[in-house]
């Protein structure tokens, strides 16, 4: 896991190049970012390839390789390594020595060894050597018939058989085995974190029924190493994971990319587009999204968020019907009913932010108290100062009912660690939801754009993602009266959420959401 004094994992992949931007290092650094971490990149091997194949390889010579590693590590702290692509006997060496002489704290292998196709990509020797290399490794993630050249055995024949071959591979080689799915010839295609002591987690998955498929392998391993750095949790980082790559898998097609397999889109959550028509009612629509929109709720790290998100979906509909929010989308909302919004969001920050500070104080983890740490700091910096930027100073106004009582709520909440990072969950994730659906409103001339485009940013919607996490972290163990309490405390801050958009100047009551949807 990163120290607690950073909060952006840095990753290094070695990997192969893919001219045509799918899969080896240019997935794995759009993949890194997508995830909320800083890509790197030593390129082992260059390809000449597009989305129907791989025409030709260069090597360099594996001491050049070695210049990039060393060059990387005599500059720069290393947090996480995703090593994919070797292809040779001594390009697997190299590597393997360079690991030996500078530890980093996470290794992440993908065994590059069979191709879709079943062609075997590694020679015999190549494969022994990448063997050899497993015990270096923290975690390998390989697919079926990848996982049974590593076990040295048959092909499992179903999912019982792949993960006790994980099994005997982890306890063999001491290293974590994250089994993918997808090669079954099922429905299902789940993936599983497997340890010596078995099966630790395993997530079930929908395939998706595309060619989009280029590079997953590629991009799965590189997320699976970002998460990890940033959570210290295989469960919490598969789950996040396979989450974002669904995405991504689904999304693919609309890029267009390719007369093959296509690629998987890495950013499908930034490129949310609601579909536009001239009957259309104004109102910013929910459901139902387009395929391969973003979908903030298959952001739940768990069944105590996805609990929560599911209990929301009335508040968040009745969100999109609010004045300010059409008004805001449209364009057409008067500068002073944007000015009394901004002041009263610049007053709410000012204690939002101390009592993020104070889930900071209360988390048991150097990796939380880091989170919660600099999300009060962001509040407190860009957050801030873009309201204090548009409002030409500090607001000079009372704070309104509605952010009385929306802070009054979150202080009530900050006695416990559970129930404040619950309590607080609301402001990263329907603003984030919210966010990504304004953001393709935000044209050069939209006269709120800059407002549009901050909660849908990549640094908000990485935030959020960990926020979630954290939470659902803490969910998995509290007894059944803690969770009582945790669900009480993010549907009241939900329903604040409404009245806080809801509310017009001069209010002396607090607009929560109607009856019918108001999750509390």
């Amino acid at each position: 896991m990163i120290p607690a004094e950073r909060s952006v994992p840095r990753v290094l992949s070695i990997a192969g190049s893919d001219p045509s931007g799918g899969a080896g290092i240019q997935a794995d650094l759009k993949s890194i970012a997508a995830n909320g971490g800083y890509g790197m990149a030593a390129i082992t091997a260059l390809t000449a390839q597009n989305t129907r194949g791989v025409t030709g390889v260069h090597v360099p010579p594996p001491g050049f390789l070695r210049a990039q590693l060393d060059a990387i590590a005599d500059d720069i702290v290393i947090d996480a390594v995703k090593i994919g692509m070797l292809g040779t006997v001594a390009v697997i060496d190299e590597v393997a020595a360079w690991l030996g002489e500078h530890p980093v704290p996470i290794v992440v292998l993908d065994p590059v060894m069979i191709a879709t196709s079943g062609d075997r990509l590694l020679d015999a020797d190549a494969e022994d050597a990448l063997r050899r290399m497993l015990p270096r490794a923290d975690a390998v993630t390989p697919n079926i018939p990848e996982l049974a050249v590593l076990a040295g055995e048959e092909r499992a024949g179903d999912w019982a058989g792949a993960l006790a071959q994980a099994q005997r591979v982890a306890a063999r080689d001491g290293v974590v085995v994250i089994v993918k799915g997808g090669h079954l010839q099922a429905d299902e295609a789940p993936d599983a974190v497997v340890t010596a002591d078995g099966v630790l987690v395993d997530v079930a998955g929908e395939r998706i029924a595309t060619s989009s498929t280029h590079g997953t392998g590629c991009s799965l391993s590189s997320a699976l190493a970002t998460r990890f750095a940033a959570t210290g949790d295989w469960g919490v980082a598969l789950r996040e994971s396979k989450r974002w790559l669904q995405e991504a898998i689904g999304a693919g097609a609309a890029l267009a990319v390719g007369q093959g397999h296509g690629p998987v889109d890495h950013f499908a959550a930034l490129r949310t587009v609601e579909p536009t028509h001239a009957t259309a009612s104004p109102r910013l629509q929910v459901e139902p999204r387009e395929p391969g929109s973003c979908d903030a709720g298959s952001w739940a790290a768990g069944d105590f968020t996805a609990a929560a998100w599911e209990r929301s979906r009335g508040i968040r509909d009745a969100i999109g019907d609010v004045w300010f929010v059409r008004d805001l989308a449209s364009g057409d909302l008067p500068p002073v009913a944007f000015t009394h919004y901004l002041a009263q969001d610049a007053l709410y920050l000012r204690d939002y932010a101390r009592v993020l500070a104070r889930a900071s104080a209360l988390a048991p983890t150097r990796q939380a108290q880091a989170f919660w740490a600099d999300a009060a700091h962001g509040s407190l910096v860009a957050e801030l100062d873009l309201h204090t930027s548009w409002l030409g100073g500090e607001p000079d106004v009372p704070a309104s009912a509605t952010c009385r009582a929306y802070l009054d709520h979150l202080v009530s909440c900050a006695d416990r660690y559970d129930t404040v990072v619950a309590a607080l969950l609301p402001c990263f994730w329907i603003y984030v939801d919210l966010g990504t659906r304004l953001a393709p409103r935000a044209t050069t001339a939209h006269p709120y754009r800059d407002w549009l485009l901050t909660y849908g940013a990549p640094e908000f919607v990485a935030s959020t993602r960990t926020a979630i996490g954290l939470v659902d972290e803490v969910a998995r163990t509290a007894d059944a009266g803690a969770r009582a309490r945790m669900a009480a405390a993010f549907d009241e801050a939900a329903a604040f959420e409404y009245a806080f958009f809801a509310q017009r100047a001069g209010d002396s009551t607090v607009h929560l959401p109607p009856a019918a949807v108001h999750a509390g």
